[in-house]
């Protein structure tokens, strides 16, 4: 691939982050729209947990092989593909005549997300050769991730407000048409020089894996948890793992490089993003049923609300993509910890009667937390792998974050479905401090992977792992 300006590369950026603003926003805009969803396609909250779900398992199941798939078969026309199949899908969404055709739509929409962000990430470490503007271009494309998480609920609360929830999709197709036209303009198109292998059985192991063990937590609320239905799928979900664990590794050119994980700053990301994550999508699950169906408060002002998270997502995302390129990401992993941790914890108490200046100062800590820590997780997972592999290692990363909120919903969601017959809202008082207390947990977490992975003994396994790699893989 020749070597682009200076402009043309941050051209490229630009159009890599409109990828990364829609997956990323999809993410969270639906939330605050779900109790209008429930209360007009008459879903509880099982049923809306797949909503959001049903998006993340498939993101999360397909991403490492999209990643791989981009490598062999060219980056530019993957991102292109993405594009198009997610627009569609958004376009379906909207006017999904059912829950259940909604559900089946945002699979779709997950099956064109999943070629977009991973694939992104490897087009921006293939134009940025210059190791110092590669992680200022980290860095950027990161805080975009903690940018759309942010603006997600503002957005798909003034859309559910004043249009409807189906507007919550049709704003990705201007974007992603858009992104689509400029791709063909002027993002130059590459590969791995020697690509990786589709692994059929892997990616089968690991699509059984998640969308088993998440299905067992969503319905074991109302099946019971020695319900065949969900024993089942959890028997499924171990045996997935099992198997992963013992064919990957004999696997000359495997879907999960598991060797990827002998470097502490990779695995530690890896479990960072599911934990933080984990706890984003239950927070900010339970919080748009306590806003919407225990405050009574419109899809709008919900959105404004949090408002105030959004906010310190902006300001903390770029700050701590400049931390991690001058300090290294103990700093903001640490502090991203303890913001989550936090701003949680001061809704252990959580009433019908608390105060939204309470609130607001919660959500203020709990989104400074956010947005610290994107930028560290995407460094680390891509700083010293080989650039050959780029798209695999990103997509790990992304798996992690899918995974992660698949988890958080389902397990959140699940908990506040206990004991209340599927009633939206019902439970979120009840089951307030449990839940709350594993969002606790996670920031907690958080805060102790970023001092365990950022010391000496970490970097020099870094360092081990990609000596190991470079001549295996690059």
């Amino acid at each position: 691939m020749p070597e682009l300006s200076s402009r043309r590369r941050y051209v490229v950026l630009g159009i890599c982050c409109l990828s990364l603003l829609i997956v990323g926003m999809d993410i969270t805009i639906v939330n605050v729209a779900l109790p209008s969803i429930g209360r007009e396609l008459h879903g509880g909250i099982a049923d809306l947990q797949w909503v959001i779900d049903a998006y993340t398992v498939v993101l999360a199941g397909l991403l490492i092989l999209s990643g791989s798939t981009a490598d062999r078969l060219g980056r530019k026309r993957t991102f292109q593909t993405g594009l198009v199949v997610f627009t569609a899908g958004s376009l379906l969404c909207s006017i999904a005549p059912g829950l259940g055709w909604l559900v089946a739509f945002r699979m779709v929409q997950a099956v064109g997300g999943s070629m977009l962000n991973p694939i992104a990430m490897s087009i921006v470490t293939n134009v940025f050769t210059d190791p110092r503007e590669r992680s200022r271009a980290i860095g950027i494309f990161a805080s975009v991730l903690g940018l759309s998480m942010g603006i997600g609920p503002i957005v798909g609360g003034a859309l559910t407000d004043g249009v409807g929830w189906e507007s919550i999709f049709w704003i990705n197709v201007p974007i992603g048409i858009g992104a689509l036209v400029l791709t063909a303009l002027f993002v130059p198109d590459s590969r791995a020089p020697r690509p990786r292998r589709i692994d059929p059985v892997g990616q089968v192991l690991v699509i059984a894996l998640v969308a088993a063990l998440v299905y067992a937590i969503i319905e074991s609320p109302r099946a019971g948890w020695g319900a065949p239905g969900v024993l089942v799928p959890l028997g499924i979900s171990l045996v997935s793992l099992v198997g992963l664990l013992w064919y990957e590794p004999r696997v000359r050119e495997p879907l999960i490089e598991f060797r990827f994980f002998r470097s502490l700053p990779f695995s530690g990301a890896s479990l960072t993003a599911v934990c933080a994550l984990g706890g984003f999508g239950g927070f900010l699950f339970l919080a748009t049923l306590y806003l919407q169906d225990v405050r009574g408060l419109s899809p709008l002002d919900a959105g404004l609300l949090t408002a105030p998270m959004a906010a310190m997502v902006l300001v903390a995302a770029p700050l701590s993509g400049r931390l991690v390129g001058t300090r290294g990401p103990r700093l903001p992993l640490v502090f991203a910890g303890l913001g989550m941790a936090g701003g949680a914890a001061m809704l252990l108490g959580l009433s019908d009667t608390t105060s939204y200046g309470h609130l607001v100062l919660s959500f203020v800590l709990f989104g400074a937390g956010i947005g610290l820590v994107n930028p560290p997780i995407t460094n680390a997972a891509v700083s010293g792998m080989p650039n050959a592999q780029a798209g695999t290692a990103a997509a790990l990363a992304s798996t992690s974050r899918q995974l992660g909120s698949s988890l958080g919903v389902a397990v959140i969601g699940s908990l506040v479905n206990t004991g209340t017959d599927g009633e939206l809202g019902a439970g979120v008082l009840a089951n307030a401090c449990l839940a709350e207390g594993i969002v606790v947990g996670c920031g907690i977490a958080v805060a102790v992977l970023g001092l365990l992975t950022s010391t000496a003994h970490a970097k020099r396994t870094a360092d081990r792992t990609a000596a190991t790699l470079d001549p295996v893989l690059g």
